[in-house]
């Protein structure tokens, strides 16, 4: 399984890949996200599904933008549409075969950046059909592979003029609980921003301990607000007096 998120705010672009692949009692850790393009006009791909449907379709879509060095990809709808053609096209030649196998042809992407003649920076979900949405204002951000876990605190907390900081800061709070809930998603963690007003990718990599300090003050504090949240009536009626007296002891 996979955890791809993309977000988008007045600021620029985030988005963030876990590392980790499983197979059977195996793990391994992979990237899942990647820049293409010329420096200056690229465009960042995740992607969640078959490995190799992955390596398939970008080595097609790599083959394309080289071939067009001298009128370059000048939108991100054009990048999609082109993206889209070489997801057709492996679709014809493997989707057969997969389904023979009992595998699903699963491709899922999220393309996200600005190109030279796009207003402002932009991000689309394609589906393994090569239709997709872009993402839009009301609606922040585009997740990928095991959604479910992640999107809680995005949906409470996240909106378009949230500030880049804190932004990252929430992709990262959504990958550490899906973390924390499957054993398919983990470290190590890429993160990307797109930032305004230069117009440059920017990344980092992360393990495990890398981000300890910060997992572990969430923990912390999350546990701290729960225990001060007000009791009121409806705890009362639930817990006999005695017990509600009792100091209450934090696990270790």
């Amino acid at each position: 399984m996979t955890y791809c998120l993309g977000i988008k705010v007045s600021d620029g672009l985030v988005c963030l890949a876990d590392g980790r692949v499983t197979s059977g009692s195996q793990v391994s850790n992979v990237r899942k996200v990647s820049l293409h393009g010329a420096k200056g006009n690229r465009v960042c791909v995740m992607t969640s599904g078959l490995r190799s449907l992955r390596d398939k379709t970008l080595a097609f879509f790599n083959r394309e933008i080289r071939g067009k060095d001298e009128r370059p990809l000048q939108t991100m709808l054009h990048a999609v549409e082109l993206y889209g053609r070489c997801l057709r096209q492996v679709a014809g030649e493997d989707r057969e075969a997969l389904e023979d196998s009992k595998l699903s042809f699963n491709l899922h992407t999220i393309m996200a950046g600005q190109l030279s003649q796009d207003q402002e920076p932009t991000m689309y979900l394609v589906y393994p059909e090569a239709n997709w949405i872009e993402i839009g204002r009301r609606s922040p951000y585009l997740s990928i592979g095991a959604t479910a876990y992640g999107k809680p605190i995005l949906d409470r907390a996240l909106t378009y003029k949230t500030p880049m900081p804190t932004a990252l800061k929430l992709a990262y709070l959504s990958f550490d609980s899906t973390r924390f809930s499957t054993a398919d998603v983990g470290f190590p963690v890429d993160m990307m921003t797109f930032a305004l007003p230069d117009r440059t990718w920017r990344e980092a990599h992360y393990d495990y301990d890398d981000l300890s300090p910060q997992r572990t003050w969430w923990n912390e504090h999350l546990t701290a607000l729960v225990g001060e949240m007000p009791d009121g009536p409806w705890i009362e009626h639930l817990i006999p007096e005695e017990a509600a007296n009792l100091t209450l002891v934090k696990d270790d």
